[in-house]
Order: structure tokens, then C-alpha cells, then sequence
């Protein structure tokens, strides 16, 4: 059986892979002319890499990247308000959280799946449904398939073709990211920060031994010139401007915060949507390319159980759809209340995190790792 993956992204990378275990026969179309290392940083979370060790290349990515063992929430001048140790979560999976330059994963994945099961430069166009899938591409060519699965993104042309439904919905905050190279990185090893002041906050983390991959969220009511960044976190401890001032332009990538309002069917026949295609959530608990990575395990755990296509398909959006629907929504009410610009309800905000037990914020990280499918 041949099955197409439209979307050569984290989440189709790995979906190929965990089909491939299973002796499956894949073709990737990706509509980016090569792949190549774009982007900023990613942290890979103990549920993705629990993923990648099922896999076999757990020790690839750590020692591509920089394990995280604490995430701290902090005020504006880096003092914290949360602090989430890791260690228990190491000990009971056998896996570490992993901070990696997103083109360096998405690199060592292509490379396991075989650049010859990579196409390039094929933007999906127009699926037609007959024997199996007729796939028409931009540049006018034809490819066909037995099943389809639909890795291409928030605005999938797979979901809006055969289930036509997604709505997107906007946060009103814009995101800055930016990967720089520090001599100060060792100063905050294994630890990702971030600082959350009046209507923005700021993340970074390091991902290698000369590189921190740094984030800025900030309410679009707040931004005058997308350009002057740094004079947005002048209240904030020194090092924040001067991680955003010190990285090159041309290396600072800045987008909307948007999501998909929760879908409930996620595929049709021998279609099915993964990662954001079937339930694209905002940054902020650092899921969305984890979630597809839990999408592509559960598929190959299916598949590896001997059941057809249609029962595969049917049994994932069954098994995911729960969990992936509340990291969306937790991760949409977490965005709220990190960017809050009332000074009584910042200040609420904050004593309430250091009040919060960390047995409260072991028991939510619970919820996320944990794969019983």
C-alpha cells in the first residue's frame, strides 16, 4: 500500500519514520524547494522524546541539542516565580526534555527516512478521490496513493479539501523568535527561562554549546515598530534587550499567534489530518510539534497492530483527539494569563505561581507525558 504525506515538517518527518518500522511504503511531498536548517530553536519534551527513543534516535537528537532539566517561569528580572524540576519525569521515562535547533532535528529525521522518500518543491493543489488518490501539485504534475495523510500545517489544503471545516483563530499577540550565539551560555545550563512581564514575556533557552534560542511574545496592541523589539523589554533584566539587539536581523523570524479552534472529525476514508493540520495550538506549553510527534506513534503503534487503513485512521482520531484538544485549549488559556497588562491582576497572577505547589505543576506535566495509548 503507497501512502502520501503532504508536509515535510516535524510531525510528517516523523509519522514517515514510524510508518517505515512498520515496513510501510511512504513518499513525503514538501512544498520548500530543500530542506535545509531554517527556522530558530524547539524544545522536545519528554513525551516527544519518548517517542524518538521507540524510534531509535533519541541519542542522535541529544547529541544534536542541550537538555533541559528545570523550566522556570520568572518576573521581568529573572527571578522566579515558578520553578519546574524535571528530574522525577528523567527518572520514571528514561528520557530527558531536549533543546535543539529545529533544522538540525528536522535534518537528522530526513536523513533516517532516506532523501529518496523525500520530494521536493510539490505544493498540493487538488486531491481527487477514484481507486485510491489522484494528487495534483502546483507545477502541474500527478502523483497517487492508496491513503493520504495531511502533515501540510494550520491552513491544510488536505483538511480543507476532503473534511472542509477549520477556523482559525487569532491570540493578538505577535511572536519574535531568534537563535543567536552567546559566550555567556554556560551560565544557564540545562535550564529554560521565561520572563513574564505587562503584556509580554520573553523565553530562551540554550540549544547547543555556542547557541540560545531566544522567543518575544507581546499583545499586538502593545507593538508600535516591529523593528524595535528591544525597546519593547527595556524593563526587563539587561540580558533580555541585549540577546534580542545582539542577533542579526536577517535571523529574527516574527509571526502571529494563531490557532485552530478545536475540530472533531480528523479524517475520512483513507485520509487522515496529523500535527497542525488536525489541531494547531499556540506556543505556549511547547506542544504543538510534540503533539504531532504523539500523533505519528500512535499511527505506527496502529499500524504495527496489523489493522487496516480505515481502522488505523478511525482508532487515532478516537485515541488523540482528547488529549490534543486540552493542550489546545490549556495552552490558549495560558497564553491569556501570561500577557495580562492590569497591573492588580499581574500582580495577583504572580503571587498565585508562587503560591502553586509544584506537586500541582508535576501532576499537569503528568498529564503531557504521559503516552498509555
Amino acid at each position: 500500500m503507497k501512502i502520501a504525506i503532504i508536509g515535510g515538517g516535524i510531525g510528517g518527518l516523523t509519522t514517515a519514520l514510524a510508518l517505515q518500522k512498520n515496513n510501510l511504503d511512504i513518499t513525503i511531498y514538501e512544498s520548500a524547494p530543500e530542506i535545509k536548517p531554517v527556522g530558530a530553536g524547539i524544545i522536545m519534551a519528554n513525551n516527544a522524546m519518548q517517542v524518538f527513543d521507540k524510534l531509535g534516535i533519541r541519542h542522535k537528537i541529544e547529541k544534536a541539542g542541550h537538555k533541559i532539566s528545570t523550566i522556570k517561569i520568572t518576573d521581568p528580572q529573572l527571578k522566579a516565580l515558578s520553578d519546574v524540576q524535571l528530574n522525577t519525569f528523567e527518572r520514571k521515562y528514561g528520557v530527558c526534555n531536549i533543546a535543539i535547533h529545529r533544522g538540525d532535528l528536522q535534518m537528522i529525521l530526513a536523513k533516517e527516512i532516506g532523501f529518496e522518500n523525500i520530494i521536493l518543491s510539490k505544493r498540493l493543489s487538488k486531491i481527487e478521490q477514484g481507486n485510491g488518490y489522484q494528487l495534483t501539485f502546483e507545477d502541474g504534475s500527478l502523483a497517487n496513493a492508496d491513503a493520504v495523510i495531511g502533515a501540510d500545517g494550520i491552513k491544510s489544503v488536505v483538511r480543507h479539501q476532503i473534511l472542509n471545516i477549520g477556523k482559525l483563530r487569532s491570540s493578538r499577540q505577535k511572536c519574535w523568535r531568534g537563535v543567536s550565539q552567546f559566550d555567556w551560555t554556560a551560565k544557564y545550563n540545562h535550564q529554560a527561562y521565561e520572563a513574564w512581564g505587562k503584556g509580554r514575556r520573553f523565553g530562551f533557552v540554550r540549544i547547543n554549546d555556542q547557541q540560545v534560542y531566544w522567543y518575544a511574545v507581546v499583545n499586538e496592541n502593545l507593538v508600535k515598530n516591529p523593528n524595535h523589539l528591544a525597546e519593547l523589554f527595556t524593563e526587563f533584566n539587561p540580558e533580555v534587550p541585549k540577546m534580542i539587539s545582539e542577533t542579526p536581523k536577517e535571523k529574527i523570524f516574527v509571526n502571529d499567534i494563531i490557532d485552530l479552534e478545536p475540530i472533531f472529525h480528523w479524517q475520512k476514508d483513507r485520509v487522515c489530518l496529523i500535527g497542525d493540520a488536525a489541531h494547531a495550538t499556540t506556543p505556549n506549553m511547547g506542544q504543538g510539534a510534540c503533539q504531532a510527534i504523539e500523533d505519528a506513534y500512535v499511527l505506527g503503534k496502529l499500524f504495527g497492530e496489523g489493522k487496516n487503513v480505515n481502522e488505523v485512521f478511525t482508532q487515532y482520531e478516537k485515541l488523540r483527539m482528547k488529549k490534543a484538544h486540552y493542550i489546545v485549549n490549556t495552552s490558549s488559556t495560558i497564553g491569556k494569563i501570561s500577557h495580562y497588562e492590569n497591573n492588580l491582576a499581574v500582580w495577583l497572577r504572580n503571587t498565585l505561581l508562587k503560591a502553586t505547589p509544584s506537586s500541582v505543576n508535576e501532576k499537569q506535566m503528568e498529564k503531557v507525558f504521559d503516552l498509555s495509548y
